[in-house]
């Protein structure tokens, strides 16, 4: 399939962000842990808390925790630990070799590491949201395909659909009514068509894109559900105003997704980052509507850097709120003006599924348990949120 140029690259306004961690302070290079990019599965009775066995999700949470550390970092630390490095008493020096690199962040307590994993898994089971390692069924393929792919992520609400392809639909948050429009319809039919949504739960194009995947539900249950990617934990939701619309999301039969754990704040490098998620997460990226300086268009970068296709709405174009759309169309994005021309172009026709009964057959389930679990998660972020009222 046609997608953006790659001698538009250089024209890119908005370059790639370094993930998990800022650039070494020297170019000197250190000696890496022998075998470091090993992938530990499943094993209890790691030694990682003074001697003590750890379990695996709690020694992966403590890993997770080191903010400093890039991802792929973090899976060489935590092979590792699983080669018999002792990470509670593990020096800031020996931790550099393991990694490979010199680190600027001097913040470096690990024993501590574990009283917030522990924390962590005690979150995980009382909210009934879950921790994705790579190695997990449930982690979403093509994201574990992407040059960077997170080290773990945080899930809450159904699982995440691994079997069919998924559309990201992105665009500004100062959106027009005309976009907002086409966003909605964009994610109702891409959502009826079988294509779950991803997108950021940001204002504008985002929610607007949510809430038609949430009411392609209404029309069908047998439609994909809508996926948002939080730049803060899933114990919280960014923007404060669209804690409704993630209830909203779960009750639907969807999931709210992050790299990052409970109590993270909205930091401004974060937002890059999870748009880094949302494209590696989908096998398009169409962005609604964009002007020049719209995070959007980071996230069509992180796209077509992994090689996924980017478009833009052909009936939105032009116009001061849509430069960097029509920029991104001047270096080749697809155009479309109804889903039909993106499915045709990716050769595949996706059955729609009527009144749940398909699915339930296929997925060997009871569509009215299903329900009640959502219903249950979304009264569940609502109490927390003190939106229990709602």
């Amino acid at each position: 399939m046609t997608s953006i140029s790659r001698a538009g690259e250089a024209s890119r306004a908005l370059p790639a962000t370094a993930i998990g961690a800022r650039p070494p302070a020297s170019g000197r290079s250190l000696r890496a842990f022998s075998n470091v990019d090993a992938i530990v599965h499943g094993r209890r009775g790691r030694r990682g808390r003074r001697g003590r066995p750890v379990p695996t999700l709690v020694l992966r949470l403590a890993i997770h925790r080191i903010s400093f550390l890039r991802p792929s970092e973090k899976r060489r630390l935590e092979a590792a630990v699983a080669g018999g490095v002792e990470l509670s008493t593990l020096s800031f020096s020996a931790m550099e070799r393991i990694v490979g690199r010199l680190v600027r962040s001097r913040d470096w307590h690990p024993e501590s590491l574990f009283d917030l994993a522990e924390a962590d898994a005690r979150f995980l089971e009382r909210s009934g949201s879950r921790y994705l390692s790579l190695d997990d069924p449930e982690y979403p393929p093509l994201l574990r395909e992407i040059h960077e792919p997170p080290y773990g992520l945080f899930v809450r609400g159904a699982p995440l659909v691994a079997t069919q392809p998924s559309l990201a639909i992105v665009g500004t948050r100062s959106a027009t009514g005309r976009g907002i429009s086409l966003a909605s319809a964009f994610g109702r039919d891409a959502a009826l068509a079988g294509l779950p949504v991803v997108s950021g739960l940001a204002r504008g194009i985002d929610a607007a894109a949510h809430r038609g995947a949430i009411a392609a539900k209404r029309l069908d249950d047998g439609s994909a559900p809508t996926v948002a990617v939080l730049p803060v934990g899933v114990d919280s939701v960014y923007p404060r105003s669209h804690r409704p619309l993630a209830s909203a999301i779960l009750e639907r039969g969807g999931s709210l997704v992050s790299e990052y754990p409970s109590g993270e704040a909205p930091m401004t490098w974060r937002f890059p980052e999870r748009n880094r998620v949302i494209a590696g997460m989908a096998r398009a990226t169409l962005v609604v509507e964009a002007p020049d300086a719209s995070g959007a268009l980071i996230t069509a970068h992180h796209a077509l850097d992994e090689g996924r296709d980017v478009c833009v709405v052909l009936g939105n174009l032009g116009g001061p709120m849509n430069a960097g759309a029509d920029r991104l169309a001047s270096e080749g994005a697809i155009p479309l003006s109804s889903l039909d021309e993106l499915l045709s172009e990716w050769g595949c026709s996706i059955p729609r599924v009527r009144g749940g009964t398909e699915r339930d057959s296929r997925e060997g389930g009871d569509g009215v348990s299903r329900g009640c679990e959502a219903a249950f998660l979304a009264a569940s972020l609502r109490a927390e949120l003190g939106l229990a009222g709602s």
